[in-house]
């Protein structure tokens, strides 16, 4: 299927975006609040659909109980800010200014008693004299933990481009390795491919909004390295080679990611990777509504722990994914948030053994009622034996 004939998708409406300032009116009333004030980037764009780039002007949302919601930012994003709907535009006109934005944006709201999202040390004494109560709470991240319908397709399709990725690397991977081609031009190959077909199927509906494609290629050794950056090492024959790609479209991300092994395979390598395999299923097994998230961890964990690579283990299964790549809930220790349907997480076994290889495959995975869907499909249409790039 070619790029242009992918579903047609939108990005999501004013509808959406007001439905959100609705459920964050009914949660500052259950707190007993006047208002809720968003300062974390991604939350304001989730209630809002702004994007914006983020600096150290703060921008931010006061979504009274009652009353119209007000935007707040510099005076030159003014003429950007117009075109965002149902929001009335209040501007400051410098950072760090006379008075600091945040007590700007607090004082000019009339809040008595307000919660915020995210607040720097710093403001917490002028604010709490400011109003009667000061509530450092983000109300906005529960609302974005369960997605609506139009975000999961938003997903779907970002996961698609994550695997086109993927299937670019596994086909033109092996011949640029024997041409002397390093981890740096086999990223630029498979990104490039990938955000081409991203851009000719969506580029002129998401024209705006966060659309593109994140990834890292690293091997040998340094693929030990969680998070290995990419270099000019070129790798050798017998090595593995992790890839890790996301994508985000409209500002949804979904993530895919892959170990392949340079040439050929052999038995050790092959072990590991079915113990990466039992520890992908087990989480998928484990990620029911109800569970909760450090259990899910914990269940997909064993497989490893009886291959004899705990020692290898760096990080958690997985994290959710919405309207940043990483976001709340964990599927990690600690984390006790129950799951519920329609959650989105990756799906991340990893082992490295220092000096040695490193191995990592990703999964998206959307909750259901009945089971978990994959929107990822590289590793379902590939399996572990034919994960080699072939010099």
């Amino acid at each position: 299927m070619s790029a242009l004939a992918r579903t047609a998708l939108a990005p999501l409406g004013a509808d959406f975006r007001a439905e959100i300032r609705n459920g964050l009116r009914r949660k500052a009333e259950a707190h007993g609040l006047d208002g809720v004030l968003l300062l974390l980037p991604a939350n304001l764009t989730y209630a809002t659909g702004f994007h914006f780039s983020v600096n150290e002007r703060p921008i931010g949302l006061y979504v009274p109980v009652d009353g119209e919601p007000t935007l707040f930012v510099p005076l030159l994003e003014l003429e950007n800010a117009q075109s965002v709907p149902g929001v009335v535009i209040s501007t400051y006109e410098e950072y760090p200014g006379t008075v600091p934005p945040i007590l700007f944006m607090v004082a000019s709201s009339g809040a008595n008693r307000i919660a915020i999202d995210m607040l720097d040390a710093r403001m917490v004494q002028p604010l709490s004299a400011l109003v009667a109560e000061l509530v450092l709470e983000d109300l906005c991240a529960e609302l974005r933990y369960i997605k609506t319908e139009a975000e999961l397709a938003l997903t779907r399709e970002a996961a698609h481009f994550a695997d086109l990725c993927l299937e670019r690397l596994l086909h033109n991977g092996g011949a640029i390795i024997s041409g002397g081609g390093s981890e740096l031009d086999l990223l630029a190959d498979c990104v490039g491919h990938a955000r081409s077909a991203l851009l000719e199927a969506h580029g002129a509906a998401f024209a705006g909004t966060k659309l593109g494609i994140t990834a890292s290629v690293h091997s040998g050794p340094r693929a030990a390295l969680p998070h290995g950056a990419t270099s000019h090492r070129k790798p050798l024959r017998g090595e593995t080679l992790i890839a890790g790609i996301g994508c985000s479209l409209g500002g949804y991300h979904a993530e895919s990611g892959v170990t392949l092994v340079v040439a050929e395979m052999d038995a050790e390598q092959r072990r590991v990777m079915q113990a990466m395999e039992a520890c992908n299923d087990a989480a998928v097994s484990a990620l029911r509504p109800g569970a909760l998230c450090q259990a899910v961890n914990e269940a997909a964990m064993e497989p490893l722990l009886k291959a004899g690579l705990g020692q290898a283990i760096r990080h958690r299964i997985g994290h959710g994914m919405g309207a940043e790549g990483h976001e709340a809930p964990w599927l990690a220790p600690g984390d006790r948030t129950p799951v519920a349907a329609n959650m989105v997480f990756s799906n991340e076994p990893g082992v490295y053994r220092p000096d040695r290889d490193g191995y990592r495959t990703i999964n998206t995975m959307i909750v259901h009622a009945d089971g978990v869907e994959i929107p990822s499909r590289f590793q379902a249409d590939h399996p572990i034996d034919t994960r080699i790039l072939a010099l």
